[in-house]
């Protein structure tokens, strides 16, 4: 089996998605669309995952692969191949399906709150009503045609999606280590002005190793369920 993954800058890697491929039997590649990387041709893939950015969906000046990138993941999710985008991934999956991405009133940076939208389908994700989820972000969606609305936030109200059983968009950071939260920091920390929802470095990064470890289980179920839907 083969996992691969869209990458856009050289800081933001798998994180934990990574040793669960591993140990779930994938291997690894990825397309590093930030050198210009050609995309793969899809029939040699079985698992899809389209990462973080610090860039926008609508940069298609700045960033001219971005088109490409989105019709290829359009194709994916109509393939039924099982698909997983986190913050600007998820973005393009809505984009790619017909969504709008736009700013935000407010960015959301750090350790905040998402709360689970349990729709009564046994054919969903279902998240723990509360999960403290790592955020960076200052971009939202509309939701997709056909999307079914799965996890909120305070200053975010379109945090998760999912299309059909095989597709979920997660706004917020499930993967995030200490090491990953470490490079965003390093590469994203002009980020970090007073506001509302967003956090200091020292916050974002003293956070205790469990809550680190909690989000890591809980992405474990998220590509669980995506890989056992494949099966």
């Amino acid at each position: 089996m083969r996992a691969h993954y869209l990458q856009h800058v050289p800081f933001e890697r798998l994180g934990s998605i990574a040793p669960w491929l591993q140990q779930a039997g994938y291997n690894i590649s990825s397309t590093q669309l930030y050198n210009s990387e050609a995309l793969p041709d899809l029939t040699d893939i079985d698992f899809l995952i389209v990462m973080g950015g610090p860039m926008s969906v609508n940069d298609h000046q700045q960033y001219p692969w971005l088109e490409a990138e989105q019709k290829f993941i359009q194709k994916a999710v109509k393939s039924d191949l099982p698909v997983l985008g986190i913050c600007l991934g998820a973005q393009l999956i809505a984009s790619a399906m017909g969504a709008k991405v736009y700013p935000q009133p407010e960015k959301e940076i750090g350790w905040f709150p998402v709360k689970a939208i349990q729709p009564k389908l046994s054919t969903v994700f279902q998240f723990p009503d509360d999960i403290n989820a790592f955020h960076w972000h200052g971009e939202t969606f509309t939701l997709p045609k056909g999307a079914i609305h799965i996890a909120k936030s305070e200053a975010c109200e379109n945090q998760a999606f999912q299309i059909g059983t095989k597709t979920i968009g997660l706004q917020f950071h499930l993967e995030t280590t200490l090491q990953s939260a470490q490079a965003l920091v390093d590469n994203c920390g002009d980020e970090l002005v007073e506001a509302k929802y967003i956090q200091t470095e020292d916050t974002i990064l003293s956070a205790p190793e469990e809550r680190f470890l909690s989000i890591n289980r809980l992405m474990g179920c998220v590509l669980n369920y995506l890989h056992t839907n494949h099966a």
